[in-house]
């Protein structure tokens, strides 16, 4: 909407002229029949990418998600993962209704968990538990604001999941703002875990669209649970089209969204109504209101004023910086901030 300040979220943008341009111009096929050419393109480019065999194109990261639940498990198996992880908190109970798993919640720090935390939640080999069958890392962390896990600590989480024949998934929504930050390579992070979910319509910019990555056998099984949770799709490559122009041309500017992101969260840290602002690592911002205003009271302040954001919680308002947000919406964002008594 025009005048408006959009940060809900980094998937409200909007393809730019280049990226259309690029998508009506896409060579494609049926994907379902495996002869669209684009997508083929992109399932082999990010694979390529992870050091990966091969990919899945899938239309969300939540269905890349559930497929690789699916795929790892069995019904009655259990799931670790951090407890306020986008697997379990934002995705409609998914691991039970799609794959019958229990979960075991841990507790991290901003949404990573610390090897020894695994180990410490793992069943024993006993008929009265689950089996504990996978473990899941969110990189970056919605919840955590952003956050990045020490690379060392996915090493020995990897290496833990190995010795104790555990799979390991990566939730890499936002892995891209990771790796522009730490300044490794997605093949970095494709020797560590069984399989990678990367998303193309949150920072990258594009339109809709996820990708599954890993073996050649695990993306063999995981097209069949695409095809049973519904998510095939015909004439996808256009939709692959601008994942791939996102590849080929966003990554580095996620480096501006963060800085825009450091920017609002320490104006933020500065106003009368925020009590604590999370360390803004990369493009989310999370801050905690003190009493001064509820959050709904906030949030409609902030729209009187064009200025769209989300409540997380019932104390606490996440701002997200995007393809879409640049230099003059960000000193206006500023200006609604402050004057905010």
């Amino acid at each position: 909407m025009s005048g408006v300040i959009d940060l809900r979220s980094d998937t409200v943008t909007r393809p730019s002229p280049a990226m259309l341009e690029y998508m009506f111009n896409a060579e494609v096929g049926d994907d379902v029949l495996g002869d669209d050419p684009t997508v083929i393109k992109l399932e082999s480019r990010i694979a390529g990418m992870f050091g990966k065999e091969d990919a899945l194109f899938c239309p969300s990261g939540t269905m890349t998600n559930q497929i690789a639940v699916k795929v790892h498990t069995q019904p009655g198996d259990e799931v670790i993962c951090e407890s306020t992880s986008h697997v379990y908190r934002f995705e409609a109970g998914g691991m039970a209704f799609n794959s019958g798993c229990s979960v075991r919640l841990i507790q991290g720090d901003r949404g990573r968990l610390k090897p020894h935390q695994v180990l410490e939640n793992l069943n024993p080999d006993n008929v009265h538990y689950p089996q504990t069958r996978l473990v899941v890392a969110e990189n970056t962390s919605n919840m955590g604001g952003g956050s990045i896990y020490d690379y060392a600590d996915l090493v020995e989480l990897s290496a833990t999941c190995k010795e104790k024949n555990l799979r390991f998934h990566l939730d890499g929504a936002r892995i891209f703002n990771a790796l522009v930050e730490t300044g490794q390579k997605p093949e970095d992070y494709g020797r560590l875990f069984d399989s990678v979910s990367v998303c193309f319509s949150k920072g990258l910019g594009a339109p809709v669209g996820s990708a599954l990555i890993g073996s050649r056998e695990f993306i063999t099984k995981a097209r069949r649970i695409r095809k049973v949770f519904g998510g095939g799709m015909r004439q996808s490559g256009y939709l692959a089209a601008a994942a791939i122009f996102a590849l080929d041309h966003n990554i580095s500017s996620l480096k501006e969204d963060h800085r825009r992101a450091k920017v609002l969260s320490g104006h933020l840290a500065r106003m009368s109504y925020v009590e604590e602002v999370y360390p803004a690592e990369t493009n989310i911002i999370i801050f905690k209101l003190n009493s001064k205003y509820t959050q709904p009271q906030l949030l409609r302040l902030f729209e009187d004023r064009s200025l769209w954001a989300v409540g997380f919680g019932h104390d606490k308002i996440r701002l997200v910086t995007h393809f879409d947000f640049d230099d003059q919406l960000l000193a206006r964002s500023l200006e609604v901030f402050s004057s905010i008594d």
